[in-house]
């Protein structure tokens, strides 16, 4: 697993909902302030505590051994972590607590785009249905009847157009220590545009 929890000076894949999001919330100031430095978010869950328990065990039952590899491209303050990789594939993990089927969320996708942008390979989500047992005992064996994969698709017109504009702006502001205007954003202009 990643040893640093420390999420300042950085953006991250798992940040597409706060990038993609409204700016202008008291959520997205206490994620601005996070990103500074200035304020370090400790809240967790149970179920966020169990995802980061069985993640490798997970990542073991379908024998994926390349894990946890960080990506880091300064100029955009980008840092992505990848939970797991074949040679052309990333394996993002998530664990879910309910009845139904597994369906990718829109901020999973995004959060698999920004991976696949980062890392130049396909991505795919490895869901996996806990069980209220799950969340008490740590060292079940994984069930695969509750393990599903979920291919995800790049969609390179959302990274250029939608995601890049934004994360290059907000890099702008963090390198400055600069409140971001979402009412005066204006995308900057891109390289080679």
């Amino acid at each position: 697993m990643i040893a640093s929890q420390d999420r300042s000076g950085w953006f991250g894949a798992s940040d597409a909902g706060r990038i993609m999001g409204n700016w202008a919330t008291p959520t997205f100031a206490r994620w601005w302030l996070e990103k500074l430095g200035m304020v370090r978010n400790t809240w967790t869950t149970r179920a966020m505590q169990a995802g980061r328990h069985y993640k490798h065990r997970i990542l073991d039952a379908l024998n994926v051994k390349n894990r946890d590899r960080q990506i880091r491209l300064p100029r955009l303050r980008l840092r992505v972590n990848l939970d797991g990789e074949l040679p052309d594939t990333i394996c993002e993990v998530k664990t879910y607590g309910a009845e139904k089927a597994y369906k990718p969320s829109r901020a999973h996708v995004w959060q698999c785009n920004i991976q696949m942008f980062a890392a130049g390979k396909w991505c795919r989500i490895d869901a996996y249905r806990m069980e209220q047992e799950d969340y008490r005992n740590y060292y079940r064996p994984i069930d695969y009847t509750r393990l599903s994969s979920h291919p995800v698709a790049y969609d390179p017109r959302w990274v250029d157009r939608e995601f890049l504009p934004r994360l290059e702006y907000l890099a702008w502001c963090l390198e400055r220590r600069a409140t971001p205007d979402a009412g005066r954003f204006v995308a900057p202009k891109r390289q080679g545009a």
